[in-house]
């Protein structure tokens, strides 16, 4: 007996509760073999006549129609012959407006390159060869894991200009990619968003293709491809995804049916006054279950190990950016977004329900309690959340001359107040060298070997505090120049030696924040941080303990001025030899060569309320890790 219909009674209850999460099974384009064609279905609960489009019509809006499934808002038909490949769009003539659009399928998989906006009919067979580490990746994507993600931009990260290339394609950047990310020890990347945008220049947070890969790098297989890939070298996969907002593009989907139908009508609730685009209306059930159909289907379809989720504080307060009179209270009379916040709630339940070994990663800027948090005490859920306050404080103070950084202290000092009432993830993101804010090193103040011993000082700060690490393509060698996401890093700067230091110590401080374990288990803790000496501002010196599940000790010391500090003591928790696993200001990284030989022997001199004491160099703009010297077998030899 040949099915009648994609979608249950049971589907359709769900759907409607704003309970299903599964649409992308249900809703859009699905190939038949028995019989030979096509399923199609949408919604649009506002039209009196929807018909699929294509060019196995001619684009004729009579020749296919599609008919209402009960109340429920839905469209739904089978086209026979049509065959994977096909080019389509829903034509959906409005019961309000009277008048006809030719739509983009909400939920289609595939989609023409930009500027065409048509869907395509697409079969997503797949031979995923990422088995082991898809039952081994709890392990990866844990708490107590080791976290350095590197955030990369698809169509900028490298392009081979001899060849004649925009950009490169999801099946060549994944050998380069993989092998890159693995010899430098990054254990995560990030891609900023791949779903469908037409305006490449959106960087991929104008969105509107929510269920499928840009086409401007391959086809979804070759998307696959490139996460499997990364995969069988180890390395994570976090998506960047938009819910907050979509653009008003005519062929996406503002005024689907003729009306706001995923969007708000008022423009005080849907539109968002910095971008200008779309805000949808959470509190409508069909648009919560797209959103969160969206979240699962990068999850099971493309393996994708994490979600970091955009602009959460522009979902989150109703008055985001706007002024006294631009917008509309919620039913107590404030400005939370209620039915954002119950969204984001049901979103993180889901994904957790059905991958308890990925994590959702909230960018969220505001004081907001609870983020990363569960449900069940009040919290919105995620895994973790950015720490915008950290990137701002210490980028302000990395600016400084280092003459004036002693009145600058608090901003290295503060963070620890507030570090662990969320889990943290430190972000030195791609919004932080845009927009005339210049590169990373360019920041740094002095001259040009200043500036890298700052770059590098600023990395060894970020890798020691606790909280999982991010860093943007292009800081882990030192581009000079702003990001351009019309170009490629310079990728030839790494023949010159600074940038190669750079690189190198890059590379050395993901090695040892992996190895470590002090620096990695305990990054939600606070049992895993304690100061040494916070207090010299004086001379712009901090120093503290980081401390692993097993109590495994390391000690990491800054000097945040060109003098170097000879003589320096600071308290040790242990006597014996301490070892110099890192140091800045090696002459393999470009530094000047300043450090302890090796390694120190702790003094039996009381110091910072501890029985011992270091008396160390402190290289000029440097950082020393020193861990306990336990010998061969394991134990501390003292």
């Amino acid at each position: 007996m040949i099915a009648t219909s994609l979608l249950t009674p049971f589907d359709l209850h769900l759907f409607n509760e704003g309970t299903h999460s599964h649409l992308y099974e249900k809703l859009g384009a699905h190939l038949s073999t028995d019989p030979e064609g096509a399923w199609f279905g949408v919604w649009a609960p506002n039209a009196d006549a929807v018909s699929v489009i294509g060019d196995f019509n001619g684009w004729d809006r009579n020749a296919n129609a599609l008919m209402p499934r009960e109340q429920s808002g839905i469209w739904e038909g089978f086209i026979p012959g049509v065959n994977h490949g096909a080019m389509y769009k829903f034509h959906i003539h409005s019961r309000v407006t009277r008048m006809g659009a030719d739509k983009a399928d909400p939920y289609a998989v595939y989609a023409e390159q930009p500027p065409r906006q048509a869907s395509i009919v697409w079969d997503l067979s797949y031979d995923w060869r990422d088995r082991d580490w898809m039952s081994s990746r709890s392990r990866a994507n844990g708490r107590q894991a080791p976290w350095s993600v590197y955030e990369v931009h698809l169509g900028s990260w490298m392009r081979v200009p001899e060849e004649g290339k925009g950009w490169l394609t999801y099946r060549e950047l994944a050998p380069r990619l993989a092998d890159y990310a693995h010899r430098l020890g990054f254990t995560h990347v990030e891609f900023m968003p791949v779903m469908e945008h037409p305006f490449y220049g959106s960087w991929g947070y104008q969105v509107t293709g929510f269920f499928a890969p840009t086409s401007r790098y391959g086809t979804p297989q070759d998307f696959m491809f490139l996460v499997d890939h990364l995969h069988q070298h180890g390395i994570g996969v976090i998506l960047d995804w938009v819910p907050s907002h979509f653009p008003s593009d005519e062929f996406g989907l503002q005024n689907f049916d003729g009306t706001h139908l995923y969007e708000h009508a008022d423009p005080r609730l849907g539109v968002h006054p910095d971008w200008g685009s779309s805000i949808f209306n959470y509190g409508r059930n069909e648009v919560r279950g797209f959103l969160l159909s969206s979240a699962l289907s990068w999850l099971n379809r493309y393996h994708a190990d994490g979600l970091r989720v955009d602009a959460v504080a522009s979902m989150l307060y109703l008055d985001y950016s706007r002024k006294p009179g631009q917008w509309l209270p919620n039913k107590f009379g404030g400005n939370e977004n209620l039915e954002a916040v119950d969204f984001l709630r049901r979103f993180n339940i889901e994904v957790y329900r059905e991958h308890s070994d990925v994590q959702t990663i909230a960018e969220e800027s505001t004081s907001w309690p609870l983020v990363s948090r569960p449900t069940y005490l009040g919290g919105l859920g995620f895994g973790m959340k950015w720490d915008m306050g950290w990137m701002h404080d210490t980028l302000v103070y990395m600016s400084k001359d280092p003459v004036h950084r002693r009145f600058e202290h608090h901003h290295l000092t503060f963070r620890m107040v507030y570090a662990f009432s969320e889990s943290y993830m430190l972000p030195l993101s791609h919004d932080e060298v845009v927009h005339g804010k210049g590169s990373l090193l360019s920041k740094m103040p002095g001259d040009d070997w200043q500036k890298f011993a700052n770059l590098r000082l600023l990395l060894a700060y970020m890798y020691a505090m606790p909280g999982k690490k991010l860093l943007f393509m292009g800081a882990e060698f030192g581009q000079w120049s702003e990001w351009n996401h019309e170009g490629s890093l310079d990728w030839h700067l790494l023949e010159q030696p600074m940038h190669g230091g750079l690189s190198r110590w890059t590379g050395d401080l993901n090695r040892v924040m992996r190895e470590e374990k002090p620096l990695h288990e305990l990054d939600f803790d606070p049992a895993g941080f304690a100061w040494i000496d916070w207090t010299d501002a004086e001379q712009s010196v901090i120093s503290f303990l980081r401390r692993s599940t097993q109590d495994e000790l390391l000690i990491a010391a800054f000097n945040f001025t060109p003098v170097p500090r000879h003589n320096y003591q600071i308290g040790a928790p242990l006597p014996g030899r301490w070892l110099e696993l890192l140091n800045s200001d090696a002459p393999i990284y470009g530094g000047s060569g300043q450090g302890n030989l090796g390694g120190v022997d702790a003094a039996p001199v009381g110091r910072h309320g501890h029985l011992h004491s270091l008396t160390l160099t402190l290289p000029p703009l440097g950082a020393i890790f020193l861990k306990p010297d336990r010998g061969d077998g394991g134990e501390l030899n003292e």
